[in-house]
């Protein structure tokens, strides 16, 4: 007869409390089968390879596919740093590009947010963080590292990204670009208080004790059948409500912002490249927040849990796929052909 160690317990900011440390009172027994010997049923059971820890059988498909996306999406992003940073040498040189280019700094900004977004969310995934990260972290680091990604998720790099979005959106249209500090300066300001309540929210949990853990937890500890213990990080209930009325604010001004491009932009394509990065704005953002209230009906190591957080990470990372795409790549490159077009004609 074995004991085998079967529970989990909801985790926030704290190691397993001294009462529960001991694992008698979640212990089961389980007794063999009548129809395998004892003999058989202990060299079954002390097979390395019966007793896979759940997280690994639940989760590594959709972390394998989370890794393609996010090296398909790197990819794409250095692409755009190139992109940024040749229009920057070139616009030295062709003096109608200067104009172009004086808001280089948001671009560059734009992608950052987009790359830490996607570190950040590599980070977060199970298989990657009991390979690299778990073993040289106690339980309360590891704790500590689900709040800072919630934070720098929820808070600061997604929003972050969304809002240099709608900045350069809007100034498309302006007829002079702004300074690139004052630029910079609006962008953080408005992310400030969406990073300052994610963080208030996870690490200054309101009202902790008289709510269920959910609510205001980041993580959930986990037990497998051989006693190892593993950290799975969560989205709290607050955080995602703050996420959610951030989400309807924006996708109203961003709604805003892009009919009033439309009144200006005579030309076909830009008007095809704003109604397509509307489209993504939309379809995301209401994906995003329905995959969070799916995310709580299940815990962080079943398969269901997995299949939602894989398809709100793939809607986001479409979402900032298209805003590179149709805000950096395309836009320089017409530049740069129009650039082209002018020396040929100089030189005619």
């Amino acid at each position: 007869m074995r004991k085998l160690l079967l529970s989990f317990v909801f985790q926030n900011d704290m190691a397993l409390p001294p009462d529960l440390q001991s694992p008698e009172s979640y212990v089961i027994s389980l007794s063999p089968s009548p129809g395998i010997s004892p003999s058989a049923f202990e060299e079954l059971y002390t097979n390395p390879n019966f007793f896979i820890p759940p997280v690994l059988k639940a989760r590594s498909s959709f972390d394998l596919a989370s890794i393609a996306i996010i090296a398909a999406f790197l990819l794409l992003s250095v692409l755009s740093f190139l992109f940024i940073f040749h229009l920057r040498l070139q616009s030295r040189r062709m003096q109608h590009l200067q104009e172009f280019n004086s808001l280089w700094i948001v671009r560059l900004l734009l992608v950052t947010f987009a790359i830490l977004w996607a570190v950040n969310e590599i980070i977060r995934l199970p298989n990657v963080r009991r390979t690299y990260l778990d073993p040289f972290l106690t339980l309360n680091q590891q704790t500590n590292l689900c709040k800072f990604h919630v934070v720098l998720s929820l808070g600061l790099y997604e929003p972050g990204f969304l809002i240099t979005l709608l900045f350069l959106v809007n100034v498309s249209i302006k007829k002079k670009n702004p300074c690139r500090m004052w630029a910079l300066l609006c962008v953080s300001m408005v992310c400030s208080p969406m990073t300052l309540i994610q963080t208030v929210l996870v690490y200054f949990a309101p009202l902790e004790t008289q709510l269920p853990k959910f609510v205001h937890g980041s993580s959930i500890l986990t037990i497998d059948f051989q006693g190892n213990k593993t950290v799975l990080c969560t989205y709290p209930f607050f955080g995602c409500v703050v996420f959610l009325v951030f989400a309807i604010v924006y996708a109203l001004a961003f709604l805003i912002s892009c009919w009033r491009v439309l009144d200006v932009v005579i030309n076909k394509s830009i008007r095809v490249r704003i109604n397509v990065l509307l489209a993504a704005i939309m379809v995301a953002l209401p994906m995003q927040i329905i995959c969070l209230g799916l995310s709580w009906l299940w815990l962080p190591e079943d398969d269901e849990y997995g299949c939602v957080v894989l398809v709100m990470f793939f809607c986001i990372v479409t979402c900032m796929v298209v805003g590179e795409v149709i805000l950096i790549i395309k836009p320089i490159t017409d530049a740069l052909v129009a650039g082209c077009e002018c020396c040929r004609r100089f030189l005619g």
